[in-house]
């Protein structure tokens, strides 16, 4: 057995220790809240860049490319902290691209000739924010008893969208002036001067992230509970978990459940990840939506998001996580669907007026399924790894793999949905591609045991 592959459960419940941890999904939310999904990414493509379905390939290939270098990273990455132990400092340090890359967005100015700084800022960002996730989800096995894994997982992604409400709504009372409107929603001047004729409101994003993550990150690191040092030098540790990497990547030719498992979870994730990308995009785009408009999506996808999350992680420890992957993964079809038919003249197929509100409380709607289903589907999948995993690789091993296929394959969703979006020259069409992704993880799904079912081999 792997060093680090001790069952959940190792540790007695730490309210306090559990708590903190739960801080960091609060914490590093605001970066796919506001950035990745509501605000700036419809900004970058609409007004940086100027053409909706140019900007939305661009976004879609640097999105591509640093998932590209998580997928390549997070396996050695994760194998190596197992043997160095201690994920407290592989956290801190990632989080230093993080926060400079998100202080790099303030850089993207309306209609700027090249965008690359923003787009390196942007994919630094991006990936010191999964690497940091990687070793905070790998101290979810030592926060408290195996049976309540995944009521801590469900809590923990609640409060992240919670997080990511609340910095939503400080966007649209402080920063965002409302359509037609030089003020914010509670009827003043943004704050600090910020000029919207210079998109300074949507820039404001990348340095609030970085400052919010600054704050709310400290308890995580002075009370989450965390793996022992090993002591191990790190050229060692180095050597010893890319051998355990190896040997991990061929124990999946026997343990074809968690095979199965981290297959479906890398289409799932992929398309669930290309849906938050483009959501936004596609509203701005398709709707006609501005920064005000957005921001009010991304508060009903938030708040339902959190609802979904803690439900999902209720439904998780009495249920088991499977179940509630299954349905989650179904609502989101849905979701897609009803997106699909959704555009500014018509409604499942019936036209509609011009001047009609109709298509956007369909996409309001639309996006509260797709904030409560993608909860729900993110707090379990985590804890479902930890029930596969358990005993037979290290934690850090295993979310690496997971963040492997999480990433592998997710430029393929991003580069789907750019290569479509150009190819018919249609937004609405550029994310049909995502339809087929959930439908493909549905099936793999089905190939996966839990519980008892699953009989476990010793890792080598």
């Amino acid at each position: 057995m792997h060093p680090d592959s001790r069952g959940a459960g190792s540790r007695p419940l730490d309210r306090r220790g559990v708590f903190s941890w739960m801080l960091f999904d609060w914490a590093n939310q605001p970066f796919y809240t506001l950035i990745l999904t509501f605000i700036f990414a419809p900004y970058f493509t609409s007004q940086v860049v100027g053409d909706p379905v140019a900007g939305q390939s661009l976004w879609g290939a640097a999105t591509a490319v640093a998932g590209l270098m998580v997928a390549v990273l997070s396996p050695p990455l994760g194998a190596i902290a197992d043997r160095t132990g201690g994920r407290k400092a592989w956290a801190l340090a990632f989080s230093l691209p993080y926060v400079t890359g998100c202080l790099g967005l303030w850089l993207a100015t309306p209609g700027m000739g090249a965008v690359w700084p923003v787009l390196l800022a942007f994919g630094l960002a991006y990936l010191g924010s999964e690497l940091t996730i990687l070793y905070t989800n790998a101290m979810l096995p030592d926060l408290g008893p195996r049976e309540e894994i995944g009521r801590i997982s469900g809590s923990g992604w609640a409060l992240g969208y919670v997080g990511g409400l609340v910095s939503l709504i400080l966007v649209l009372t402080l920063l965002a002036p409302a359509p037609g409107s030089g003020r914010t929603l509670i009827g003043i001047a943004p704050v600090l001067g910020l000029d919207p004729a210079l998109g300074e409101p949507a820039r404001a994003t990348g340095p609030l992230s970085a400052l919010w993550y600054v704050i709310f990150v400290i308890p995580l690191f002075l009370w989450s509970p965390d793996a022992p040092r090993s002591g191990t030098a790190l050229g060692a540790a180095a050597r010893a978990g890319l051998r355990d990497l190896g040997g991990a990547l061929r124990m999946l030719t026997r343990e074809r459940s968690l095979g199965f498992y981290l297959l479906a979870s890398m289409i799932y994730r992929d398309a669930l990840a290309a849906l938050f990308i483009f959501g936004g995009v596609y509203a701005a785009g398709v709707l006609g939506w501005g920064t005000f408009e957005l921001g009010v999506f991304g508060v009903v996808s938030a708040g339902t998001g959190a609802l979904g999350a803690w439900l999902g992680g209720r439904a998780d420890r009495a249920l088991g996580p499977m179940p509630v992957i299954a349905t989650s993964a179904t609502l989101l079809i849905l979701v897609c669907l009803l997106v699909l038919a959704t555009t500014r003249s018509s409604v499942l197929g019936l036209a509609v007026a011009p001047e009609a509100r109709l298509p956007d409380l369909v996409f309001l709607a639309a996006g509260g399924l797709l904030g409560a289903a993608a909860g729900a589907l993110q707090a379990a999948s985590r804890t479902m790894l930890v029930h596969q995993a358990e005993g037979r690789m290290g934690t850090g091993q295993a979310f690496g793999l997971y963040a492997l296929a999480g990433k592998a394959t997710a430029f393929i969703g991003p580069a789907a949905v750019a290569a479509t979006t150009a190819a018919t020259g249609s937004q609405r069409l550029g994310v049909a591609p995502i339809v087929g992704l959930f439908a493909i993880a549905l099936v793999l799904l089905s190939c996966v045991r839990t519980g008892t079912e699953q009989p476990r081999t010793s890792a080598t």
